[in-house]
């Protein structure tokens, strides 16, 4: 234990009964038990934990009873439940600001701040009235309803919020209320022998909830989120939070205590406490009857040196984290106490929590090493300095402890792994005692942690010995693992670090060296580029290292590392290859495009989106050249007929615009620019269901009829609303075209569009059949010759009329079919089976006696039952009805009618 707060008495002997009381900052409420409301201001004495307190206003008429009070400095507002009412009052002057009318009968109410997300505050209030509970919020100087009443089983002692759950104390049980409507109302457990159930909202928008002398933490799903129960040494009557301590009232003293870990810290003796109430951080005020006292804090610097001299690193942490002193300092006393746990986890032979300490410490590997014998040279070790002296370890604490060291060790090396080819080569370490070396090298960190683990294989498993050597990325000290492997007799895996020791970044090195000497039979690019190509993804940041220089001198068989059919290759992350070409090699990035669509089918739109784009810029600047190119006065050769690599790649971005379906057209248009590449553009408008402006550029900018009659051609579908008219809109665009701005702010010197009517009497003419034949004659001109028409209005009866006439032939002969139908049916029922007494039954082998007659007559309605017929006349249509003559009952129907006919 050690001293966390001091208590100093700020009133003593109070003539009045204290009922309740609150704070906020230098503010200390007190609601009596006679209806007085007292306010003092306390002033701490500079220097000293003495406190100046003044009385600044007495309201001896506040209340005939305060039952509750709760101040909300943020709104300058005090809530008070006064002879079972809620109130609101302003705070230094106690005017009253309004009442909850509804909340008349209350017993009991809680109120929770909250931050939303626009950074404004919420005031949110529970109150509950008999056995309901009633939310509010708080808005332009009034409590409002936040939504409708919560029936509960009991009227509730104790509440508070949690996050959106309300957490009530019975007399019997505890209840969790979720106000969200995310989850049903829970049942938590019974209060114990407790008279009073306990509820205390927690800093961190939790609730630690009372059960006789324990205390456990729950969340807003009731879930319990501490591993254990706090156990007090008597029953809480109240209780306070203020991280990292919970401070609990007793009835003869405060106990204070830790969550984690869980920590008896101090024991206050005071003369029958009953409230307390926090006004702030560090301000804690604790009240019996008659007298009130304030928790003063230890200088945190103290408490902090009195834990670590009990070895309680873990709380001192938590307190040198609250500490407020600057970043630099803190982080620097936060390590330096770190490593005091880590190593004092080592010398209690806790290896495991000790390792995972120091792991997240960064504390530099070697000095962790060193706390292990004949893991490194002795030179170096001696230079290593330790707080206390290290254990002596061997057998099996010793390979224990190994055991952890591996663990942390692969750790550390899986981070220095990734981080090897950043362009700081440093690392970042610290030191577990000041003044002591480290160890900056990434590199050669990684040769002593690769050294030292293949020691501690050879300690613990020699069978893994070689699967480390095999890692592709081993980094062995070449001389020190030759030493220890010879000393072990281990050849065989001497000889796999031989074989090894290149790792890929070295040798891709020696590769891109041998490359430039002209008697190396490395000489060449070849094989870097196999070597890279069986890399993998894991490898990426090699294959795009190494690749530059090849690709720089040699792109079409640097290509070849990203789109050789290899299965290698085609698992390399196509969007971070495709990021890499674009940034350094955008030349290739066109080709490997089209390898990736063309060849290995990608259907990602952003690969489709990109390759367009690309294609669009190079057609751009290659159509600058091409207009540079041609001298003053000498037109250019119309678009789409370019040669040369404008004419392919535009033949290339038409082609691509036209077969693939996974680009998003809207995201491109603006790609396309106004006063060129219109045909392109015109396929995008057309994807994306702007038919009126595709139309209006092939009809009227690029003056192609051909194209206009393709395009409808190609996007009329009778079954789709947005394709169905599109002849209608090709109609209309040479009849009534719109004008030169409608439609887009294409950068031509255009006259205004006008009419054609011979190209809309051919579109009549040839595609009467796809057109509304009254939207298409409403949209001619007045003084359209019915000659002009002539030839599509005939087309159209013509067409009315061949309808008609098949429609006619198809009736009838729907209803000869039916006729021959009828036919068939009469035909079928026509036919008979004579059964006599004689016939014999091929299914029972029984002749037809009085009773199978009497069965049949009956079942066919002929006879009376009870009555034999000489024979039976049995029509075709009726013979499923015999089907319980037969003796077994079930028999084959037909081969009884076969066997009796």
């Amino acid at each position: 234990m050690h001293d966390a707060f001091e208590p100093v008495p700020i009133l003593e002997k109070l003539p009045l009964q204290i009922d309740c009381l609150a704070a906020w900052e230098e503010w200390l409420l007190v609601g009596t038990k006679q209806g007085h409301l007292l306010l003092y201001r306390i002033r701490k004495d500079v220097g000293c934990n003495r406190f100046e307190v003044t009385l600044e206003k007495s309201n001896k008429n506040f209340s005939k009873k305060i039952q509750q009070i709760h101040v909300v400095s943020q709104f300058k507002i005090l809530v008070s439940l006064l002879e079972n009412n809620i109130y609101v009052h302003d705070l230094l002057t106690f005017q009253q600001i309004t009442t909850v009318s509804k909340a008349k009968g209350a017993s009991l109410f809680t109120c929770d701040l909250q931050h939303a997300e626009t950074g404004d505050e919420v005031l949110r209030m529970c109150v509950a009235v008999k056995k309901k509970l009633q939310l509010y919020f708080w808005k332009d100087r009034e409590f409002h309803e936040l939504q409708g009443d919560f029936s509960v089983p009991d009227v509730p002692k104790s509440m508070a919020w949690c996050e959106n759950s309300i957490c009530v104390g019975f007399k019997r049980d505890y209840y969790l209320i979720r106000v969200d409507g995310k989850g049903a109302n829970k049942e938590l457990f019974p209060t114990g022998k407790q008279l009073e159930p306990l509820v205390a909202p927690l800093a961190d928008g939790k609730v630690a909830v009372g059960q006789d002398d324990l205390t456990v933490v729950l969340n807003e799903e009731g879930i319990c989120t501490q591993k254990c129960a706090l156990n007090w040494t008597d029953i809480p009557v109240a209780m306070e939070h203020q991280p990292p301590y919970i401070i609990a009232v007793l009835p003869r003293y405060v106990e204070i205590r830790t969550f984690e870990p869980r920590l008896l810290v101090q024991s206050i003796e005071l003369q029958r406490p009953r409230f307390i109430t926090s006004g702030g951080s560090n301000i804690i005020y604790v009240a019996s009857n008659h007298f009130v006292w304030r928790l003063i804090p230890v200088p945190m610097a103290t408490q902090i040196q009195q834990l670590l001299q009990d070895k309680q690193f873990e709380l001192a942490l938590q307190l040198a984290e609250m500490k407020d002193d600057s970043d630099s300092e803190k982080q620097q006393q936060i390590h330096h106490i770190k490593n005091l746990y880590a190593f004092n986890l080592f010398c209690q032979k806790r290896f495991d929590e000790s390792m995972q300490v120091f792991a997240k410490l960064g504390t530099d590997p070697t000095h962790v090493m060193g706390l292990y014998p004949d893991l490194l040279p002795t030179d170096y070790r001696k230079q290593l300095q330790y707080p206390n002296p290290l254990p002596v370890l061997s057998g099996a604490e010793l390979e224990k402890a190994h055991l952890a060291l591996i663990d942390y060790l692969t750790q550390k090396r899986s981070q220095l792994v990734k981080k090897l080819n950043d362009s700081d080569h440093q690392s970042s370490t610290s030191p577990l005692m000041e003044g002591t070396p480290t160890i900056k090298s990434k590199k050669k960190l990684l040769q002593i942690i690769d050294t030292t683990l293949l020691k501690c294989y050879l300690h613990t498993n020699v069978a893994l010995v070689a699967p480390l050597l095999r890692l592709e990325n081993n980094h062995c000290h070449i001389e020190e693992s030759e030493h220890v492997l010879k000393k072990a007799h281990k050849y065989s895996e001497l000889i796999i670090l031989y074989e090894k020791k290149g790792l890929h970044e070295k040798a891709l090195q020696v590769l891109v060296d041998q490359s430039k000497k002209a008697n190396s039979p490395l000489k060449g690019h070849e094989r870097t580029v196999q070597y890279l190509q069986h890399l993998g993804t894991e490898n990426l940041h090699l294959i795009f290292s190494y690749s530059v220089w090849v690709l720089r001198d040699f792109p079409e068989d640097g290509l070849k590392i990203f789109t050789e059919d290899l299965p290698e290759v085609e698992s390399l992350p196509r969007d971070r290859v495709l990021g890499f070409l674009v940034e350094n090699f955008k030349g290739l990035a066109i080709p490997y495009l089209e390898h990736v669509i063309h060849v290995w089918e990608e259907t990602g739109s952003r690969f489709h989106n990109c390759l367009i784009q690309l294609y669009c810029e190079k057609v751009q600047g290659l159509m600058k050249e091409y207009l540079l190119s041609f001298p003053a006065g000498k037109a250019p050769v119309p678009a789409g007929e370019e040669e040369g690599e404008l004419g392919e790649y535009r033949r290339k971005l038409l082609m691509f615009l036209e077969i693939s379906s996974y680009y998003d057209p809207g995201r491109l248009i603006c790609d396309f620019p106004f006063d060129g590449l219109l045909e392109e553009r015109a396929l995008l408008l057309g994807r994306m269901g702007k038919h009126e402006q595709a139309l209006f550029i092939y009809v009227h900018v690029l003056k192609d009829t051909r194209m206009a009659e393709e395009y409808c051609h190609k996007h009329y579908d009778q079954n789709k609303d947005g394709n169905k008219d599109v002849y209608l809109s090709l109609l209309r665009m040479y009849l009534s075209p719109p004008s030169v701005h409608c439609l887009g702010p294409i950068k031509l010197e255009l006259l205004e569009p006008q009419a054609n009517l011979q190209a809309a009497l051919q579109v009549l003419e040839l595609h009467h059949s796809k057109l509304d034949t009254t939207k298409a004659i409403n949209l001619l001109p007045a003084n359209t010759q019915i000659n002009d028409i002539r030839i599509f209005l005939e087309k159209v009866l013509e067409e009315n009329a061949q309808k008609k006439r098949f429609n006619q032939v198809l009736k009838n002969l729907l209803h000869a079919e039916f006729l021959r139908v009828q036919e068939e049916r009469i035909l079928h029922q026509q036919v008979k089976c004579i059964i006599t007494e004689e016939k014999v039954c091929m299914v029972c082998k029984k002749k037809i006696g009085n009773r199978q007659f009497q069965r049949i007559g009956y079942l066919l309605g002929q006879e009376e039952m009870g009555k034999a017929p000489s024979c039976v006349c049995i029509p075709v249509t009726q013979i499923w009805k015999l089907s319980s003559v037969c003796n077994p009952p079930g028999g084959c129907l037909f081969s009884f009618l076969l066997g009796c006919a």
